[in-house]
């Protein structure tokens, strides 16, 4: 069995289609993991991932590069919260925000947090979607560990997490404010009406031909006015194609419906 041969194998399991991520990179990282389990060949691995789930969530986490942390760069939450999230209340007083690639939660209670701003977590409602069930079952969980959570203000750890050990929880009442959900991007309807989106550090990893597919669809998902929110590894390339235009670095308004 080739590449070619696994990512076809990989579809039918799995429902990721390897064809729309950057190639030589995926390839890497897969050959790499296939080695360390001991494994030569693709036909073996996708046998042995057949019958041990253990080893199939370990591809499938490994996959979706579940690279997250509380408040990651700073000085984007802050626009978030000082500029992007007052504009949108101008416009309406509940917000739907979308949390598309969530990982392990962290960008989505984040979210809920800085919601807490401006309103009540009774009012808050995010929707947070994940390829990954493993990761969205430690999103759910709600524990994480000190590394993760320091770069988040000493006010939210605060007001939010309660201290286990070397560990923290997320309250309850923040929990309530997320609404997690098994969502392929690629593949799945997304949801609409959002006046918030967030995508971060996650279309770095897909085709240009896969990235132009999910813009279109981002726009669709968003209100006329709304706001999508991306990485600082990314920019949109020709954005107004998708009528998507820059209003700060890394957050783009809808002006249009394509």
């Amino acid at each position: 069995m080739d590449y070619e041969g696994f990512k076809k194998e990989i579809l039918k399991m799995s429902d990721i289609d390897l064809s729309l991520y950057k190639e030589k990179q995926m390839k890497r990282r897969i050959d790499s993991l296939i080695r360390k389990n001991g494994y030569e060949h693709y036909e073996d691995y996708v046998q042995a991932l057949k019958q041990d789930s253990g080893l199939y969530n370990e591809f499938i986490n490994y996959l979706t590069i579940n690279v997250s942390e509380f408040y990651r760069n700073p000085d984007q939450w802050e626009v978030l919260r000082d500029q992007i999230i007052p504009m949108l209340l101008q416009r309406s007083s509940t917000l739907k925000v979308w949390s598309s690639a969530c990982s392990t939660g962290d960008e989505p209670y984040t979210l809920a947090m800085v919601l807490n701003e401006y309103m009540p977590l009774s009012r808050i409602n995010i929707l947070a979607t994940d390829i990954d069930a493993e990761a969205l079952r430690k999103a759910k969980d709600g524990v994480y560990s000190e590394k993760s959570l320091e770069k988040l203000p000493e006010k939210y750890l605060k007001d939010f997490f309660i201290k286990e050990g070397n560990t923290y929880r997320v309250k309850d009442e923040l929990k309530r404010c997320v609404e997690f959900s098994r969502l392929n991007l690629l593949r799945d309807p997304y949801p609409d009406g959002c006046d918030l989106i967030v995508c971060r550090n996650v279309l770095i990893y897909f085709t240009e031909e896969a990235k132009s597919q999910i813009y279109m669809r981002f726009n669709r998902a968003l209100k006329d006015g709304g706001v999508l929110f991306i990485g600082s590894t990314e920019q949109i390339i020709m954005s107004a194609k998708y009528k998507l235009t820059p209003i700060k670095t890394f957050f783009y308004v809808k002006d249009g419906d394509i």
